[in-house]
């Protein structure tokens, strides 16, 4: 009985750990991606106020610590019709929930919602870019960059 109550413990700490995430460690920021395939009828101008809008929201939520934004440019023809993504950095997750709850987030979704057919948004935790974490000129990742998980350099090596 002790030794199952040690071994939920245990479980109890290690679910405690996982659950504090990647945030709680020095340099690592969070990343939200959103990515658009708009409706067919939407005319260059109407996709240009969005992408208008959405660079207007650094500007206007504090919590934004980076902003990227850019059209597909893959010769690879698997993006299923996404063509315009947009990457905002926030320091932590009270960063994002400040965005997501945000009026001019709330305004920026109203510009887009009718003109969009498909959304992905994805969010994940990353370290911030350093020289030894850029390509070389073959392509390949750095050998001495640390903050790239191992998968991610295999991937970049191999391509698929």
């Amino acid at each position: 009985m002790r030794l199952l109550t040690m071994a939920l413990m245990v479980t109890g700490l290690m679910s405690g750990m996982a659950a504090m995430s990647s945030a709680e460690e020095p340099g690592k920021v969070l990343k939200h991606i959103v990515m658009y395939k708009f409706k067919d009828d939407q005319t260059p101008a109407q996709v240009q106020e969005v992408v208008d809008a959405f660079g207007k929201l650094p500007q206007q939520v504090d919590t934004i610590i980076g902003y990227e934004h850019g059209t597909n440019v893959s010769q690879e023809m698997k993006s299923e019709g996404f063509t315009h993504v947009f990457v905002v950095t926030f320091q932590d997750e009270a960063g994002r929930e400040v965005y997501l709850k945000h009026p001019a987030h709330d305004a920026y979704v109203a510009v887009v919602k009718g003109r969009r057919e498909k959304v992905i948004v994805f969010d994940y935790w990353t370290g911030p870019c350093t020289d030894s974490g850029m390509l070389t000129e073959r392509g390949a990742m750095s050998e001495d960059t640390e903050h790239v998980g191992r998968a991610r350099r295999l991937t970049l090596r191999n391509r698929y």
